[in-house]
């Protein structure tokens, strides 16, 4: 059996629970018929599955160590291509052929998941679904709604482009080295039309992250640099809630009107 010792600088923890290797699986009903990319493989735990069930793989991997391991463990899968590269700043959607739309999975380490969650997402148009495993506390964070106290900017955001959904948790000691936290699955599926109308989705993230900068102020507060509160009544929304009552469409609501604000003002 190959070793590798866990890299601290890489946020490495393997999965080696094969009762949730089977689980995880399962919920994401593989086919044949799938071009499956995988983030950050590891040693393989997912990967061996993945090509067990003859689909068509990518896997992409920053360790150069564990890539030499993959490509010594996994020669004779030729339905498998391993890719040595950062995912933060590798070309997804050159994997996808025209009109393929494609999978993705990967247990992700925390420093890196949510901005490698939306630089997948700023291409989403070519994912069928995407399947991470994450600290369950961005889980909860992902999947939140309006008046909890995990809703946030990631929560809006996430939503904006996709529906999100918590499949199950996963123990710290399903992995190697066990980490301090609780993990879980999430299943995020990308609109094929994006929820509400917006033109320009800067402004709506400029909003959103603005308004949550300092959560505990209303929203008359928390945005005043941005939109005034004869604004915000107009539109229909109590500018004295909190960030955390305000909706996916109130804030597109919101960041509509920045928008033709900033529209006019470059119009004088």
């Amino acid at each position: 059996m190959t070793f590798h010792t866990a890299r601290k600088r890489f946020g490495q923890n393997f999965l080696h629970d094969h009762g949730i290797i089977y689980h995880l699986f399962s919920s994401i009903q593989a086919s044949t018929e799938d071009h499956w990319v995988e983030i950050g493989p590891g040693m393989g735990a997912l990967t061996e599955p993945l090509l067990q069930a003859k689909l068509n793989l990518d896997v992409v991997e920053l360790d150069r160590d564990l890539v030499a391991l993959l490509e010594k463990k996994f020669i004779g899968y030729p339905n498998l291509r391993i890719h040595s590269a950062d995912a933060l700043r590798f070309d997804f959607t050159g994997l996808a052929a025209p009109g393929e739309k494609l999978r993705v999975i990967g247990n992700l380490p925390y420093n890196i998941s949510t901005p490698l969650m939306f630089h997948l997402l700023a291409n989403a148009h070519c994912f069928q679904d995407m399947h991470f495993m994450l600290q369950k506390e961005v889980v909860d964070r992902i999947c939140a709604v309006p008046g909890s106290k995990k809703y946030g900017r990631l929560s809006v955001m996430m939503n904006y482009y996709c529906s999100t959904e918590w499949l199950f948790d996963v123990p710290p000691e399903s992995f190697d080295p066990a980490p301090k936290v609780m993990s879980a699955i999430v299943r995020l599926v990308p609109h094929s039309q994006p929820p509400v109308q917006i033109n320009d989705v800067k402004l709506l993230n400029r909003v959103v992250t603005e308004a949550f900068s300092q959560r505990r102020k209303t929203l008359r507060n928390a945005l005043k640099k941005l939109i005034d509160e004869e604004t915000i009544n107009a539109l229909g929304i109590d500018p004295g809630l909190r960030p955390e009552s305000i909706s996916l469409n109130e804030f597109a609501q919101l960041a509509r009107s920045l928008e033709k604000m900033l529209d006019s003002t470059a119009a004088i």
